[in-house]
């Protein structure tokens, strides 16, 4: 393994980690350790592939094609969150790992296996420090003839620290119930059980359902 491969590995996962920062501070659920994981492990397949002979970049474009698949299983939808986009991130980048002990580039192989680690552990505990927006699914349900109007909500939710960006809106049922659907964003810690203890508290809200949107 190059010098010049010992850069690129870190260069992609620097490069994948900024581009990860953003989107975690938007509260998208592929954060910064799935595309850090991402980015480096597609650099790990092009030094695999660089140092094997034709016969052999074939077996292993096959070989991460099916890892692909392996990984999209571990994705899981709760509702409106996605959850297991950094462990299918990890099980690609794993098969990564053992394409370059199978072509015995062993020095690559070590330190993929260290990035990812340090990736997994360390860029866990930058996220958690960064300053992020915190992003929910919610969803609110009223008596028809008993809504709250859709200023008052607005009202409501900013009372409790939240900012709307999505907002649509239902009427279904016998007796006809009315349903808020919105996606907000705050910056305070500890929002998203202050609003659940709110609309707890409303006499009004026959039902609703808070989710994050987190990976």
């Amino acid at each position: 393994m190059s010098v010049n491969d010992f850069f690129s590995l870190g260069g992609a996962l620097l490069a994948g980690g900024l581009i990860g920062v953003e989107r975690s501070y938007h509260g998208h659920a592929a954060g910064m350790r799935t595309y850090a994981l991402v980015c480096l492990g597609s650099a790990l397949v092009i030094i695999a592939a660089g140092s094997a002979d034709p016969n052999v970049t074939r077996v292993i474009q096959g070989i991460m094609t099916g890892i692909g698949f392996l990984g999209a299983g571990v994705i899981v939808n709760e509702g409106l969150s996605v959850r297991g986009l950094t462990s299918a991130a990890s099980i690609w980048v794993t098969a990564g790992i053992g394409v370059l002990v199978g072509i015995k580039s062993y020095p690559a192989a070590a330190a993929a296996t260290a990035l990812t680690l340090g990736t997994l552990a360390v860029f866990r505990w930058i996220e958690d420090r960064l300053p992020a927006r915190s992003y929910l699914h919610c969803s609110v349900r009223f008596q028809a003839g008993d809504r709250m109007d859709e200023d008052a909500l607005r009202e409501f939710l900013g009372g409790a620290g939240f900012r709307v960006a999505e907002l649509s809106y239902r009427l279904h049922g016998d007796p006809k119930v009315f349903e808020y659907r919105l996606i907000l964003w705050s910056r305070q810690a500890g929002a998203a059980r202050a609003l659940a203890q709110a609309l707890t508290q409303r006499l009004s809200v026959a039902e609703f359902r808070i989710s994050p949107s987190k990976d």
